[in-house]
């Protein structure tokens, strides 16, 4: 099977995707080889080819990420049919400079001693890749996809229901 997904080295139009969804599934490769995800809030992407988070200086994820940097981000927004998978490196360390221009209160839910505790790490990821696929919710736009396989015995094609990129950063 071919792959004939457009790709583009336009960074932006991928963030512009992930922008109002804020939780992540981080994937790394846990210590046995196996791949491991969970939940993390992403910071605003700031228009670089980075994405932050801020996490434990003791939890699996970091020790994880020093010893494979390769991780994988997955975003979704069902709402709007929008979906991304992001490959990058991770790195973990500390800056409080950084941390205080990232903290917001809510996040003292996990870190109860606030901006200044000094478990707070931040965790970067820098985007190699990445895909995305936006499908219009809308029930004109799925009709019109299925009129035309009615009518030309054919599925619809992406660009008649979607829009699907991959973005090559390097």
């Amino acid at each position: 099977m071919s792959d004939k997904s457009p790709v583009t080295n336009d960074l932006s139009k991928l963030l512009d995707k992930i922008k109002d969804v804020r939780i992540a599934m981080l994937t790394t490769q846990d210590q046995d080889g196996s791949l491991r995800s969970r939940p993390m809030y992403t910071q605003k992407p700031d228009g670089s080819s980075a994405l932050v988070f801020l996490t434990d200086k003791d939890s699996a994820k970091v020790y994880e990420v020093k010893k494979d940097s390769h991780v994988n981000l997955s975003y979704g927004n069902p709402d709007s049919n929008v979906y991304v998978s992001v490959s990058g490196r991770a790195n973990a360390y500390r800056d409080q400079a950084e941390i205080d221009k990232l903290w917001s209160e809510p996040l003292r839910a996990w870190f109860a001693k606030g901006k200044d505790d000094p478990n707070i790490m931040i965790l970067k990821i820098e985007i190699d890749k990445g895909e995305y696929w936006d499908t219009p919710s809308s029930v004109l736009t799925q009709a019109v996809a299925y009129v035309k396989a009615l009518a030309t015995g054919e599925r619809a094609t992406s660009d008649d229901v979607n829009e699907h990129a991959k973005v090559n950063v390097k």
